[in-house]
């Protein structure tokens, strides 16, 4: 058996372990694997992806940028080197990566659901507004982007428009407490308090831990 076919048996035991959760021991079989084929980008992404998921961005970001360098339309590996980004709070760096990622696959909801949040959090309000409406139009079933425009019409006052995305993130996923608690305090924005009070009792219902105090305060 060659090194790279040595390399697929421990990448495939990576996977393997990452889909048991045990992602430290994820590492030491890419890392193998890795030592059997320096050039397998996918070993590199998926260190990545496990590094991420015991939050070691700094280490996760390293590996998705060796995967990039090996393979530059590794359109998944910008993505996801995006949200390691977005969590050390590298926002414009973030951005940069998941307009590479929509750039190579034009198709990528994701990229554009994830370049909305980020340029939410930078007040940059109609580009997150389009960026979660062409993620919707690329999968119209995604109630996190029904969810994440709805945020952005708060945002911007839009209140009617919030509401009606709320109501839609919430018909794909009944079990959608924080759709329930903003489509809840946008009402009582609105003074359509019982409704509203409705809203947030199904939000804490459903697991919301915000809502709770928000209820108080109208009983």
């Amino acid at each position: 058996m060659g090194n790279e076919q040595i390399a697929e048996v421990y990448f495939n035991r990576g996977n393997a372990k990452s889909d048991r959760q045990d992602f430290v021991g994820a590492i030491a079989e890419y890392s193998k694997a890795l030592e059997m084929n320096p050039r397998l980008e996918e070993a590199f992404h998926n260190r990545g992806l496990a590094k991420k998921n015991i939050m070691d961005n700094k280490g996760a970001i390293a590996d998705y940028s060796i995967a990039i360098e090996i393979e530059p339309n590794f359109a998944e590996a910008y993505y996801n080197r995006g949200t390691a980004k977005a969590a050390k709070q590298d926002l414009m760096g973030a951005i940069a990566d998941f307009t590479k990622a929509i750039e190579i696959n034009p198709g990528y909801s994701a990229a554009y659901n994830n370049r909305g949040i980020v340029r939410g959090k930078l007040q940059k309000y109609s580009g997150a507004l389009d960026d979660a409406t062409k993620a919707i139009e690329i999968n119209p079933k995604d109630s996190i982007a029904y969810y994440n425009r709805g945020r952005t019409n708060c945002h911007l006052k839009y209140y009617k428009e919030a509401i009606a995305d709320f109501t839609e993130a919430i018909r794909i996923n009944i079990r959608y407490a924080p759709a329930y608690f903003n489509r809840g305090v946008v009402k009582l924005i609105l003074d359509q308090n019982d409704s509203g009070l409705v809203d947030l009792y199904k939000a804490k219902y459903y697991g919301d831990d915000q809502a709770d105090a928000v209820i108080k305060k109208y009983c």
